[in-house]
């Protein structure tokens, strides 16, 4: 079987290495929905799925299309990437002290089997000072990823616990994809 990565996300190619797969990448051009009207989950398994079909077309029935998308939930919520650092602040101000949830869409395409799913991880923030928050908003790193922050970085400090899968606040339920490739017929293990 050969893989294809309809992502340009380096974490979610790195998630794939871990697991043996070592795909092709294939940047999806296609327009993700907006959250309206929409539950969370929804909207995460709507945008995974027009990714991967924007990646899916030619392709044999040798390849598999993997495509995700990712959106951090607080209090009923969808909180995306920053628009700046005074954004990222806010938003960890906001994440600081409570729970959120991280929900991801998860699509396989393999010729005319199309699976779709959404795994949702609780995530709880430890409080944090205003000083921690500035400090890890200079770093960079929230800037380019949902919720302003990435579990598998320095932001791994502002996490108390989780309740779920791991791999999925990264960006790909490592788990549940598994478990679909397995329906399809590709055994990892």
């Amino acid at each position: 079987m050969q893989y294809i990565l309809a992502s340009a996300s380096p974490r979610r190619l790195a998630l794939l290495r871990q697991i043996g797969i070592e795909p092709r990448v294939r940047h999806s051009n296609f327009s993700e929905a907006a959250d309206e009207g929409f539950s969370a989950a929804e909207l995460v398994r709507l945008n995974s799925l027009g990714k991967a079909r924007a990646v899916a077309e030619n392709i044999s029935d040798e390849e598999a299309v993997i495509a995700a998308d990712t959106v951090v939930v607080l209090d009923g919520k969808v909180i995306g990437k920053p628009e700046d650092e005074d954004d990222a602040k806010r938003i960890l101000a906001a994440l600081s002290g409570r729970e959120h949830s991280v929900i991801t869409g998860v699509t396989v395409i393999c010729g005319e089997r199309v699976l779709v799913d959404a795994v949702t991880t609780t995530v709880r923030f430890r409080k944090l000072s205003d000083e921690e928050i500035s400090g890890y908003v200079a770093s960079g790193e929230p800037l380019d990823k949902a919720g302003a922050y990435g579990i598998q970085g320095r932001g791994v400090l502002l996490v108390e616990a989780i309740e779920g899968c791991y791999s999925n606040v990264v960006g790909l339920p490592l788990v549940r994809l598994g478990e679909m490739l397995a329906k399809i017929g590709v055994r990892l293990l």
